[in-house]
């Protein structure tokens, strides 16, 4: 059976608070660990995506609405929807993964916190920059 869960993969959250929010797959782990006995990824995503902006809008108004909030969550596969979308991981993003699987709390909260402000940066100059737009707008169903 083909390997559909890769890195930099991007997915749909099924269920839970984040549920119907995009996100990207940073790292997966198919046999599971000790502390989660099954597959799951762990995931950044968009929470709340840029609003519309147009010519007409001051500067000052189209920075508000370019704001980007982002979630880190580890999530079982089950409740993840693969898309045929992709999107390009930095290094900075993949170096803050081993500090998250730490066993020590205060490390994991502060790897945690990390990797949702390198991948907010990643995703606001991608959106800014016009490129991988599908994954910056709301998804409508």
């Amino acid at each position: 059976m083909v390997k559909v869960l890769k890195t930099s993969k991007v997915v749909i959250v099924l269920s839970g608070k984040y549920a119907g929010k995009k996100a990207v797959i940073v790292q997966n782990y198919d046999q599971g660990t000790s502390e989660h006995p099954y597959g799951h990824a762990l995931v950044c995503g968009i929470e709340k995506y840029p609003m519309k902006v147009t010519k007409s809008m001051g500067e000052k108004k189209v920075q508000k609405r370019s704001k980007i909030k982002t979630f880190v969550k580890v999530v079982n596969y089950n409740h993840l929807m693969p898309t045929r979308y992709t999107f390009e991981l930095g290094e900075t993003v993949t170096s803050a993964v081993p500090a998250f699987t730490n066993s020590d709390v205060s490390v994991r909260t502060e790897a945690r916190k990390d990797l949702r402000k390198v991948f907010a940066n990643l995703a606001s100059q991608r959106y800014k920059g016009g490129k991988n737009q599908w994954f910056f707008t709301k998804l409508r169903f």
